[in-house]
């Protein structure tokens, strides 16, 4: 298996080139990772990068309107200012949310009997209703919640090589958003001169796809590491203690890149404008004084947070994660709503890339769980599945990146972008090189 993803890598290196410069990495040590990610001059998003056909190929449709890949400037703002009064909700309404969400959801499992279930398919509805209704300030339809939770896993299992796109499935949700626009019945809506075409891809891409998404796959991280090292009590501080252990050894971001606009000198190295930089996440949580890979929740008790190299929504200064504040409030409500009903068993590899999606067994408190018979099969058949999913990652990412590099969705915009509006001159930047999965 490890020679199919070294081959998998190889080949997305020899289609999207070997350029771009990791940090933390050779060039720039992890005692300048937070400064170097903060400067003003580390704010291209998608302009002129090799890899920003592949992401917009995978967030197709409405990638322009997506918040993380707008360009800096007033397009950027406004979309960004919508997000923030979104998601300005008080810490008590994110945990009715998320709490009322999660109760609705394991209400449909059997409550006398151990339940399989994967841990990320699990969540997803719970947070297709947490945004729906912080978007439309209303309960969540079935039909809206299936076009939701269809439209996240497209898009997520596509990210991580294991289907094509399936892009009937997304347009069917921004069909649904562009009529609750025209209809006036959505209450959030950007300013002019966004129409609403715009608006419904920024929503999709926002709230319905990025939101969706790594909630969910947060979730099942912190479900499985819950499953192997339960929780003494429900407390918020061995809730929030656990959920920033998971996120530090499981990080949800994988490399983030920015395309430099000015030089930014780093240490005795300066970066030349249009450098392309790789903000590593997983390595830079490596180093410092949490930089182990033993998961202890324990060790929150002592290490203060910004002592620690622990960025798991980024950086402040630079496109951090819009839902910060809500983020954790949610997923330890989820969490707690989780481990309160029932006791977890899971005996399968734990990756942060998770493409087993979290297979556990979920037993309602006070009842005997799985035998160890089946936890062992169960481990057993995810490894054998492990190597199928290996080998179609190598086929169906390979497809997609040749079929991004054929399409060129982001290339082609800012081409065209450049006949209709001014935009800001920059340097060719250097090729982005690493596979994000």
């Amino acid at each position: 298996m490890s020679a199919v993803v070294r081959l998998r890598e190889w080949i997305f290196q020899r289609v999207n080139g070997a350029e771009g410069i990791p940090v933390p990495g050779p060039m720039v040590a992890a005692e300048h990772f937070e400064r170097v990610y903060s400067d003003p001059a580390a704010d291209g998003r998608s302009r002129g990068a090799g890899l920003s056909d592949l992401f917009w190929y995978w967030l197709a449709p409405g990638p322009q309107m997506h918040q993380e890949h707008l360009e800096p400037g007033d397009r950027y703002q406004a979309v960004a200012r919508t997000t923030r009064k979104v998601l300005a909700v008080p810490h008590t309404r994110s945990d009715e949310l998320a709490t009322a969400a999660t109760r609705r959801i394991l209400a449909e499992l059997p409550a006398e009997k151990t339940s399989f279930v994967r841990f990320r398919d699990l969540m997803m509805p719970v947070w297709a209703e947490v945004f729906f209704e912080l978007v439309f300030g209303e309960k969540c339809p079935p039909e809206a919640k299936k076009l939701i939770v269809a439209n996240a896993d497209d898009v997520v299992t596509a990210l991580k090589g294991l289907s094509l796109r399936h892009m009937r499935r997304r347009h069917r949700l921004t069909r649904y958003l562009l009529a609750r626009l025209k209809e006036k019945t959505c209450p959030v809506v950007l300013p002019e001169p966004f129409t609403d075409q715009e608006t419904a891809w920024y929503l999709q891409g926002a709230f319905f796809n990025t939101a969706v998404v790594q909630m969910s796959e947060a979730m099942a991280h912190i479900l499985l590491c819950a499953a192997s090292h339960p929780p003494a009590e429900l407390s918020d501080d061995s809730l929030d203690r656990l959920i920033d252990e998971t996120l530090r050894v499981h990080p949800l971001f994988g490399i983030a890149h920015r395309i430099t606009s000015a030089p930014i000198v780093a240490g005795d190295v300066t970066l030349p404008a249009g450098s392309v930089l790789l903000f590593n996440y997983l390595a830079f949580q490596r180093t410092g004084p949490a930089g182990d890979d033993a998961f202890d929740p324990d060790r929150w008790q002592t290490l203060k947070r910004k002592d620690a190299h622990f960025i798991p929504y980024g950086i402040t200064a630079n496109r951090a994660c819009p839902a910060r504040g809500a983020a954790p409030v949610m997923l330890r409500a989820a969490t707690r709503e989780v481990l309160r009903r029932f006791d977890l068993a899971s005996p399968v590899a734990h990756t942060r890339s998770l493409p087993n999606r979290g297979p556990a067994y979920l037993t309602p408190r006070g009842q005997q769980g799985p035998s160890r018979a089946r936890l062992t099969a169960l481990r057993h058949a995810d490894r054998l599945a492990d190597t199928g999913r290996s080998l179609k990652q190598l086929l169906l990412g390979t497809w997609m990146v040749l079929d991004a590099r054929r399409q060129k969705l982001c290339t082609t915009y800012f081409e065209e972008a450049a006949d209709d509006r001014p935009t800001p001159a920059s340097p060719t930047p250097r090729r982005l090189a690493r596979d994000p999965h």
